[in-house]
């Protein structure tokens, strides 16, 4: 017997309610979640030590990436997400879609895995080897809530095989090996973006605060991260630099602080001019992306021409936040339809 497209999102929306949970660090909720005791507290221990296996996913990050998702399962929430696709209740044929997912920020490659299983066809999911405790945790977890939900996914540990489809998310050098071995078949294939952030001097300190928040959750790891901001002509970097002050305590992660001492060191040396406030260094610089613990900044005097040229780079920008795009601080809680470089996820899946 199959599993049907209601039992699928149930199971996932007893899942958001874990991750809700979670998220906030709650003790167990009781058998409405679907777990018991232990098996939520099992869960819970994975969040709080999973940080010795990858330094970068710290309890705080975990949590805030299970609320995002908490709040995106809900039942009204995924039912308004597919609607207008063509997905039945039962797949006859499902295809086999290999999942090789990133392992940048905790559990990023969880929506592709949500989609795929959504929309009637089967995971086949790779792990990051920087992320290969929390998925696994979050699948078990969502096999004892429903048991037959096991036969909609299943783990390949080294070569990707028996896969009929695929969906890949790396850097842009490991796009191009993608490109070779997934070329024959139907593909998604996702290169390395960046964020920017557009101010106009109006900005509130409030609104520079949340900014915050877009440069520094998940210590900047994201592809929706904001790594450069564009400053209108004349603008006083002390107002920005006050706003995000309350972030400074980052500096106090190891890794985070080796990224920073060595990017400041290397620049120092080859004689750059550095702005730099004791937790981030600021660089004016032309390019988008920049590294870890930094942010690079340009000036404008043309809003319109600076736009026209972001649109021509449209293929290295992940998001863009502004008072005119996404809202400040809102950068890392995407929606469902928010779909990594712009390519709809289930529109793809939907017409395999």
């Amino acid at each position: 017997m199959k599993v049907s497209h209601q039992q699928k999102s149930g199971a996932f929306v007893t899942l958001g309610t874990v991750m809700t949970a979670l998220g906030h660090n709650e003790g167990w909720p009781g058998y409405s979640c679907g777990l018991s005791e232990s098996e939520y507290n099992d869960l819970r221990h994975i969040i709080e030590i999973n940080h010795h296996s990858n330094g970068w996913f710290t309890p705080d990050n975990i949590r805030k990436s299970f609320r995002e998702w908490g709040a995106l399962l809900r039942e009204d929430t995924l039912r308004a997400w597919l609607t207008g696709y063509d997905i039945p209740e039962v797949r006859d044929t499902p295809v086999k879609v290999g999942i090789i997912c990133a392992g940048n920020i905790p559990i990023v490659g969880f929506h592709d895995i949500l989609s795929v299983i959504l929309s009637g066809h089967i995971a086949l999911i790779k792990l990051s080897s920087s992320d290969n405790k929390l998925i696994p945790a979050l699948l078990h977890a969502l096999t004892v809530i429903d048991p037959m939900m096991a036969e909609t996914f299943s783990y390949v540990e080294y070569k990707l095989t028996g896969h009929e489809a695929a969906i890949a998310t790396g850097s842009n050098n490991s796009s191009r090996y993608f490109k070779y071995y997934f070329g024959h078949m139907p593909h998604i294939i996702r290169k390395g973006r960046t964020s920017a952030a557009i101010l106009d001097g109006t900005e509130t300190q409030e609104e520079l605060k949340q900014l915050g928040h877009d440069i520094f959750d998940y210590f900047g790891l994201g592809c929706r991260s904001i790594s450069k901001i564009f400053l209108p002509k004349g603008y006083d970097l002390d107002v920005f630099f006050k706003s995000i002050y309350d972030f400074h305590p980052i500096i106090n992660h190891h890794k985070y602080a080796n990224n920073y001492d060595y990017n400041k060191a290397v620049w120092l040396l080859n004689g750059e001019n550095l702005l730099d406030n004791g937790f981030i260094l600021l660089k004016e610089e032309k390019a988008l992306a920049s590294p870890t613990a930094s942010l690079y900044f340009e000036y404008y005097d043309d809003e319109k021409a600076l736009r026209a040229n972001l649109q021509d780079n449209s293929e290295s920008i992940q998001c863009i936040v502004s008072k005119k795009d996404i809202p400040f601080g809102q950068s890392q809680s995407p929606s469902l339809t928010d779909y990594a470089d712009g390519v709809n996820t289930i529109e793809f899946l939907t017409r395999l």
